[in-house]
């Protein structure tokens, strides 16, 4: 019964597996974690672009989440709310770096990993040579966007990675939805205008 049981957790939804967590089951909380541990650390990391701290930040969001679960109401989906403690985590650290003085990204732990650019990179089956220009082009967009603002890069990861709509994208951060497509043009331009000579390589 139980190994059958943790088996099915993984088919139960968000929902049932937090009225679990909150009654103190700790195999549906790592039901949870398992879930969108990957989705926390890519928003984690492309806010910070710091591979460790990504992981450690993620991780300290997932223990925020435990502890904060018993007052959480269920008036928003799991997922959101998640994110939200996350973000903040993330702004913390943010906030915390910009008073010690380093107000650049450390970009020594992007530049071997062009994996982290491959979710921004073109779509689509290339042969090896054009693989390689896309992880190119897939690097370049990575140190572009490492180059926004906090605010500008959060939009333009939920929009483009995650492929989130704009209600969703306002309900996560939070703000109101001229604020995230203000945001989203903004941040699309300033995209443009660092990557025009990748732009007019595509056309």
């Amino acid at each position: 019964m139980p190994a059958s049981a943790a088996t099915d957790l993984g088919e139960v939804s968000d929902i049932d597996l937090v009225k679990r967590s909150q009654a103190g089951d700790t195999r549906a909380f790592d039901v949870l974690v398992t879930r969108y541990r990957g989705r926390i650390y890519a928003m984690t990391y492309h806010l910070i672009q710091n591979e460790t701290e990504a992981w450690d930040l993620a991780q300290e969001a997932f223990i925020k989440a435990w502890r904060a679960l018993p007052s959480f109401k269920l008036d928003a989906g799991f997922y959101t709310w998640l994110y939200r403690i996350a973000h903040n985590v993330s702004y913390d650290w943010l906030r915390k770096k910009k008073i010690q003085g380093d107000g650049e990204f450390d970009d020594e732990h992007t530049a071997h990993r062009a994996a982290a650019g491959a979710e921004t990179a073109p779509k689509g089956d290339p042969s090896p040579d054009v693989a390689m220009r896309n992880a190119e082009v897939g690097q370049r967009i990575q140190t572009a966007i490492a180059k926004l603002s906090p605010e500008h890069r959060q939009v333009i990861v939920l929009r483009e990675v995650e492929g989130l709509a704009y209600e969703e994208i306002a309900a996560m951060i939070p703000c109101s939805l001229g604020t995230v497509m203000s945001r989203l043009f903004y941040a699309r331009k300033k995209l443009q205008e660092q990557l025009k000579d990748v732009y007019e390589n595509t056309l």
